[in-house]
């Protein structure tokens, strides 16, 4: 990085509830999106309102089995310690935190950052594949709180990542050590393969949203580099919520038919970089239980890229290039070009 510049850089999350008492709104403020809910105000509020209020104690009882909070944002803290160390270790770069739907809010984070006073700001996605729910929505929101603060600072934004070389070697780094461990706990079977990521309804992959490929193309890369061969794994979606038709197969129903058929699984998450319910429970937990319950021969979770040494190296080298660009925009680092956001 520069010595000559201030660059702040602004890591996008969801975000999770701190404690028992933050679901329901945390709730609320996700289903209140537009970019999830398109509906005109004041229907998508109460429609936010209601699906909330709902969910409310079923999500309560998952994060009570977290121990009472989400542990995303002390994740995302390490990882923004680790990024500052790569980049420089020195006050002129400085990882700043903006959640989508709870506390660092996207809000207070632009107003930290305007204090801080930077030259140039980096706008970091923790979101490897480009979503209109995830990515898009983050910055429709930071672009909004910046404007009304007044920050001036020269922006960019790093649109996607989904094969950037620096993620792709932590995935299959961690896939590798999960199928060892499989197939050292069931020597005489291959296991299979199944990499997991978070689902969307199909109207949304419909309309043109590139996610799906991205994910597609993470996995392609992360088997290329592991040398799997294409029937050796699956791809699959998990945490369907509601009656809409998701994008498919469901992995709790890809991880039952390898269970029903005695096979060792391997689970491998490839669109969150970091712990929370969708690993910690719906993986670990509820199905962790399914496969044991069904004649699972085994079942190996792969942690998340976390602060692995080779992610954390990928995203500083995306902020290194980001910095670089003379747009506001730089496109994914990869392979699949122009696909993110225009």
């Amino acid at each position: 990085m520069p010595d000559s510049r201030r660059v702040a850089i602004v890591l996008f999350n969801l975000g999770g509830p701190d404690s028992l008492s933050a679901v329901q709104p945390f709730l609320f403020n996700l289903f209140n999106d537009r970019n999830i809910i398109n509906l005109p105000q004041p229907f998508r509020w109460l429609l936010a309102k209601l699906i909330s209020t709902r969910r409310a104690p079923i999500a309560t009882h998952v994060y009570e089995q977290m121990g009472g909070r989400s542990p995303i944002l002390p994740n995302t803290e390490a990882q923004a310690t680790a990024l500052e160390a790569q980049l420089s270790g020195s006050d002129k770069v400085r990882c700043f935190i903006a959640m989508r739907y709870w506390r660092p809010f996207t809000e207070d984070a632009a107003k930290t950052v305007k204090d801080w006073g930077p030259d140039e700001i980096i706008l970091l996605p923790l979101y490897p594949q480009f979503s209109t729910t995830t990515t898009a929505s983050s910055y429709r929101v930071w672009q909004d709180a910046a404007q009304t603060i007044g920050l001036s600072a020269r922006q960019r934004l790093v649109c996607c990542y989904p094969d950037e070389p620096g993620f792709i070697a932590a995935l299959a780094d961690i896939t590798a050590t999960a199928i060892a461990t499989a197939r050292k706990q069931v020597p005489d079977q291959a296991p299979a393969i199944i990499f997991s990521a978070h689902g969307l309804p199909q109207k949304i992959v419909d309309a043109g949203d590139p996610y799906v490929t991205h994910v597609e193309a993470t996995v392609a890369s992360v088997a290329a580099s592991l040398g799997l061969d294409r029937s050796a794994y699956q791809i699959a979606y998990q945490s369907r919520v509601g009656p809409l038709k998701w994008v498919g197969p469901a992995t709790d129903e890809t991880i039952l038919a390898a269970a029903k058929a005695n096979r060792p699984i391997v689970i491998v998450p490839v669109a969150f970089v970091s712990e929370h319910s969708e690993t910690l429970v719906e993986l670990d937990i509820e199905y962790g239980h399914l496969a044991q319950e069904n004649g699972a021969a085994a079942y190996v979770r792969a942690p998340t890229v976390s602060t692995h040494p080779s992610f954390i190296k990928g995203l500083a080298d995306l902020a290194r290039a980001a910095l670089a660009e003379d747009g506001p925009v730089l496109h994914d680092a990869g392979k699949t070009k122009g696909s993110c956001l225009r």
